[in-house]
């Protein structure tokens, strides 16, 4: 096999993948398939151009610059595909989207209808997932509430979130609400979780910081829900704003702890991407979109 097109664009799809068994899958070929293609290319470059374990591959030196030259002849590919496609049509392309549940739920399902009906000819792709590891093949944008962005990811901050303790009117009428953060820990919570550990509310007073270990008796990632569960008067709800802030209006909903700044998985809202992976227009699109909604929706 000589250093061809077709070899370049495996090894980038090997190294993306970041296994054999996952280029496998995307390539809709076998593990065994796979490796003997990518022997036959180090056998041609005369060069190990990965290093295999069991669960990863990682590039060589000599891999890594051949990965680079083909990422940019692959990118180069889809531009040109993306032009012909666009040829005398509206825009086109896919976006795929993966955003957390509650922001995702309750504002930027809205947003992203309106985004629809602007370009009709873009195919969009949603995911309401509150996953934080790095985006997979499908994802181009992914939304996350983060303490502070992973380094390896291109990273647009949308906003901030503002954490509320909240309480339907006829809860508080009844059992009162808190006054302190250590309170909390006796309390009926109505919260969303944290997978894989234990949930904590960090609340700020001044240069004074308290956090308080919770254990909700209404947990859920499903934020409409958790909604349905304050106006219920079914405990103490500690929310993002959004999720109650009409209810709060209406007076529906009183808050307390009004005067800590809190926080549960952090307080700035990021849009995130691959630095290597060439943006279509369509992408860049959307990302320009949901930029400036933020950007209205924070003013």
């Amino acid at each position: 096999m000589s250093l061809d097109l077709s070899s370049l664009t495996l090894l980038v799809d090997i190294i993306d993948a970041g296994n054999l068994s996952q280029a496998a899958r995307k390539l809709k070929m076998t593990r065994a398939n796979v490796s003997y293609h990518l022997s036959q290319l180090e056998k041609a470059v005369g060069l190990q151009l990965v290093h295999r374990t069991t669960r990863r591959v990682e590039p060589t030196e000599v891999g890594w610059r051949l990965y680079e030259h083909g990422r940019t002849i692959s990118n180069e590919i889809v531009a040109a595909r993306e032009t012909i496609g666009s040829l005398g049509q509206g825009l086109q392309g896919r976006v795929g989207i993966s955003m957390p549940s509650g922001f995702g739920q309750m504002v930027m399902s809205h947003w992203l209808i309106e985004f629809k009906g602007l370009y009709p000819g873009i195919v969009l792709d949603v995911v309401f997932e509150n996953r934080v590891e790095n985006l997979r093949d499908e994802v181009d944008i992914a939304i996350r509430i983060l303490p502070e962005p992973p380094p390896q990811l291109v990273a647009r901050e949308l906003g901030t979130v503002r954490y509320l303790a909240c309480a339907s009117r006829g809860y508080a009428d009844t059992h009162g609400l808190p006054t302190e953060l250590a309170q909390l820990r006796t309390l009926p919570l109505i919260t969303a979780n944290v997978v894989g550990r234990q949930l904590s509310l960090r609340g700020y007073k001044g240069a004074d910081r308290q956090e308080v270990l919770l254990a909700p008796s209404l947990i859920s990632d499903h934020y409409p829900f958790l909604r349905q569960g304050i106006l219920a008067g079914l405990g103490i709800g500690l929310v993002p704003d959004y999720v109650v802030q009409d209810v709060i209006a209406s007076g529906e909903v009183v808050t307390a702890l009004d005067d800590y700044r809190l926080s549960i998985f952090g307080t700035h809202m990021y849009l995130l991407y691959l630095p290597n992976r060439r943006q279509t227009r369509a992408v860049r699109t959307c990302i320009d979109f949901l930029l400036a909604k933020a950007s209205v929706t924070a003013g």
